[in-house]
Parts: structure tokens; sequence; C-alpha cells
């Protein structure tokens, strides 16, 4: 079912989200960081597909009421975001989505920036108990791998000129270096972005497909 916007604490402040839930009112957790573009449609419907898939989704507003269309804007707001106040907000969406989750585990999932900051939320918070990484990258954002709950699933792109399949190797041996569980899988052919099928340029629905299979499977595996 389509979600709606709602409004959360975030230590002491009010901070705005869009919220998705199944049919039957509660499924598992999971939290939805966005790209570098802010909170805009395609997050949302990602939101959507999970609770349509019996999750109950939440995708917090980490720019607070701001989007981006052009490249250039998104680099600004994604420069511009302070790390501090999002670590904020990400507890405060977590404690929030508790309260919509059937499972005392959330999952976190997250694409380009956000995947940076799906990892930097399963180390913030304990009841975090699987994140899901989609060509995750963001320069000021360094999560302690040592303080993850639960496994890590790391979908990169071979063609990615952001996180390219070395960067993404290394992840993954960074996580596992730290006594954690991690899995990477690394599409041939693709580039970044290549779930956003709102991005014709660089969507590529095979690689969607199978990365969608792949999430949904690792919050149904880690959820409980």
């Amino acid at each position: 079912m389509a979600g709606r916007m709602v409004e959360f604490r975030s230590d002491g402040n009010m901070t705005k989200g869009h919220l998705a839930t199944p049919a039957s009112g509660k499924g598992p957790g999971v939290l939805v960081l966005q790209e570098w573009w802010g909170l805009v449609a395609h997050i949302k419907t990602v939101c959507d597909r999970l609770a349509a898939e019996g999750f109950s989704a939440l995708a917090p507003d980490m720019y607070h009421g701001k989007t981006a269309n052009e490249p250039d804007e998104a680099g600004k707001l994604f420069m511009a975001l302070n790390i501090g106040e999002a670590e904020k907000d990400l507890r405060g969406a977590a404690a929030f989505l508790a309260q919509h989750s059937s499972t005392a585990k959330i999952g976190a999932v997250g694409f380009c920036m956000g995947g940076q900051l799906a990892l930097f939320a399963a180390t913030l918070n304990p009841s975090v108990g699987a994140c899901v990484d989609f060509y995750g990258i963001h320069p000021n954002v360094a999560p302690d791998y040592s303080k993850l709950s639960g496994p890590v699933l790391g979908l990169f792109a071979e063609k990615d000129q952001f996180v390219n399949p070395s960067v993404a190797r290394q992840v993954d041996a960074d996580i596992k270096a730290k006594g954690k569980q991690s899995e990477i899988h690394i599409y041939p052919g693709v580039d970044h972005a290549f779930f956003n099928d709102e991005r014709g340029d660089v969507y590529d629905k095979k690689a969607a497909d199978d990365a969608w299979r792949r999430t949904l499977a690792h919050f149904r595996a880690n959820l409980k």
C-alpha cells in the first residue's frame, strides 16, 4: 500500500520521513536511505515496494525538505550533509520505525550516499540486524564496522566510477576484518545507480531485479 509522510522526534527536534506499512499493519522494519538527490519519488517508491512485500519501511528526509534535479545541485547537498545531524536523524528514525516493526530487529538499506548511511545506521543502533548497501559512498561518513550488529549485503556495479570494484572489495574486507559478516555482489557491465528506474541512462532491469531479490532474501533471513 502507498506510504505517507510522517514526523518523528530527532534529539528534541522533529524530522519528517516517508512511512509505508503492509496491509497487515506491521512488518519487519526497514530504514530506507536516500541517494544524493534527496527524499524523491524513487526512494518513496522503494518504501512502498517493501510494504507490498510485507515490511514496514521508513525513509527519513536527511536533507530536511531539500531535493535536487541536477548533479551539481545534488553534489552540493551531498557535501553539505551535517554528519552530526545525520546521526541524530538516523537514531530517531530507528526508534520511530521500531514502533511500526513486527520484529525486534530492523534493517537498513540505502543507495549511493544512502548506502553509506545505511552502514552508518547499522553501527549506531544495535537494533539494526541487517544492512544492504547499494554502491554506497560519502567521504565524510566513516562507519565503525566493529559495532555492526548484523550481516551486510553489498551490491555494486562493475562500471561504477565512484565505488569501483576494488573499493567495493575493500569495504567487504574491512567489515570482515572486524569479525563481522559481509557478502558482496558486483554486477558486470552496469554502472552506479543501476537500481534507479527513473534514471534511464544507467538503469539495468536485469541487475535491479536480481538485487531486489537478494535484498528481500537478506532481510527475510535476518530480521526475526
